[in-house]
């Protein structure tokens, strides 16, 4: 009873705009040397209560998972925006986030009115009020609900990938600049989703792009 009770004081906030049709937005992958970035939009009902959605990175892999299942039954909207790495490396990686975000809220089957986002930088999407929300993924239901979307479908497409690509590792690291992946592109060199914008190998010399 007490776990309860803790949950339930701790549960994340349902909407943040009073009265509106509201989708929250989250990306995963920006961080990564390879891949394309994805990004997530998820439309709660107004009166939504889940005590289990928090940040994805505060959840298990196997959680994550089994909450993929019960947001995408219980949400009113959602949908999965991509990005390339060829993308990426025309526009930089911030404005790909963006656009992945936005290739989402396009998809929605339920048209938003108003947009709350992880993160402090966002471009307006439609004339649509927006708000920026740093740690948004641990404030808001909405958000963290993408938030875990676009973790797990990134990581479906990374496993997928790391079939063709075993070298690199990426089962276990999904892309993120671990040593084990740097040793493997200084050993086979960089594969076709690598980001050629990114410095791959980490060299100190190179300047690194700011997260």
């Amino acid at each position: 009873m007490l776990e309860i009770n803790i949950r339930s004081h701790n549960m994340l906030k349902n909407h943040y705009y009073e009265g509106l049709i509201e989708a929250g937005c989250d990306e995963a992958g920006r961080g990564c040397l390879a891949g394309s970035v994805y990004a997530a939009a998820v439309i709660l009902p107004e009166d939504y209560e889940n005590e289990l959605l928090n940040d994805s990175k505060q959840l298990t892999e196997r959680r994550r998972y089994a909450l993929r299942e019960i947001i995408q039954r219980d949400a009113l909207s959602w949908a999965v925006g991509i990005v390339t790495p060829e993308e990426i490396d025309r526009i930089n990686i911030l404005n790909a986030s963006i656009l992945a975000m936005h290739r989402a809220l396009d998809q929605l089957t339920l048209r938003p009115q108003a947009v709350i986002v992880d993160g402090n930088k966002f471009k307006p999407y439609r004339q649509l009020p927006h708000t920026c929300i740093v740690k948004g993924d641990a404030k808001f239901m909405a958000i963290a609900a993408a938030s875990i979307l676009a973790k797990t479908y990134r990581d479906d497409y990374m496993n997928r990938l790391a079939g063709e690509y075993p070298q690199y590792d990426w089962l276990s690291n999904k892309g993120y600049p671990t040593k084990k992946h740097r040793d493997a592109i200084r050993e086979y060199g960089p594969s076709p989703y690598h980001r050629m914008s990114y410095n791959l190998l980490g060299d100190p010399q190179e300047l690194s792009l700011d997260f």
